[in-house]
């Protein structure tokens, strides 16, 4: 009975104070249709405040951080760091802002050398289901739907009232716990949930010193089918324009790109774009 009412006081403390939560989830994807027996993990973070939510990778934000640190520094102080020691973590580097309450949807990736600030409307159509099932230590419920080429089945709980998800999704009458696509090569699962301190606001993708380039989803669309076309393309301009392009070389410092490396960077973009068939927006593939 003791251990039944902790967990009702909880759930009561996260549907009351949810809007300054972090809720972690582990993602298990499979970009390449050939290697689904060996999915790649991530932990994903989506941070609620008033405002809206930002989702984000835990690793790529660490990563990012301390490079920004080094490069602060390095132009502030002219302090050289052996920048070869920082371990860059964490392969999702793309982010999603929701704002509150309309849930307008803000969808932030790089390609190449470019960063694009994507102004997604599509809105899931969710059919929910009587199905229940026991989430960790949560109560939830099932849903359905299709967005961005696949099928996805939701569990969502009402024991928080915030209606957001992982990724784009959202709309359902809890937060989203689990998320899976009917082919079983990507899914989110909540694994934990921190409160975040009073006060605390994420920082916007739109700010990190990147000129954005603003597209809705579908300009965005063809954006992506050209960087798979020639992925070199923003390199090549700069070059063009006289702009030199950076490296690490193997004593840490930054150098300019020679035409051999950028020759050989081409050819592993071109190669790992060949192996990524099986992307979560499946519909940017056709």
């Amino acid at each position: 009975m003791k251990k039944v009412a902790i967990l009702f006081i909880f759930l009561l403390t996260l549907s009351v104070g949810a809007q300054s939560q972090r809720f972690i989830y582990e993602y298990k994807y499979s970009i390449d249709s050939t290697a689904k027996d060996t999915p790649e993990t991530e932990i994903m973070f989506l941070d609620v405040i008033p405002k809206g939510s930002k989702f984000y990778s835990s690793d790529v934000f660490k990563s990012d951080s301390t490079w920004a640190a080094a490069m602060d520094m390095r132009a502030k102080r002219g302090i050289e760091t052996d920048l070869s020691k920082i371990k860059f973590k964490g392969k999702i580097r793309y982010s999603v802002e929701k704002s509150y309450p309309d849930y307008s949807v803000n969808f932030f990736n790089s390609l190449g050398m470019d960063m694009y600030m994507v102004e997604d409307g599509r809105k899931q159509k969710w059919k929910i289901l009587p199905d229940k099932a026991k989430i960790g230590e949560l109560t939830a419920q099932k849903a359905v739907c299709e967005f961005a080429g696949r099928k996805w089945t939701a569990w969502f709980t009402t024991d928080v009232l915030i209606q957001d998800g992982p990724y784009k999704f959202y709309g359902l009458p809890g937060l989203i716990v689990k998320l899976e696509d009917s082919s079983q090569t990507h899914s989110f699962e909540l694994k934990g949930i921190k409160k975040l301190p009073e006060g605390y606001e994420w920082k916007n993708s739109g700010k990190n010193g990147f000129n954005l380039i603003k597209l809705n989803e579908i300009k965005y669309r063809q954006a992506f089918k050209d960087y798979g076309k020639d992925p070199m393309k923003s390199e090549k301009l700069m070059q063009a324009q006289g702009r030199d392009i950076m490296e690490i070389d193997d004593s840490g410092k930054l150098v300019k790109t020679s035409d051999a490396k950028r020759k050989e960077r081409e050819m592993q973009l071109i190669n790992q774009i060949k192996k990524e068939n099986n992307i979560l927006e499946l519909d940017l593939l056709k």
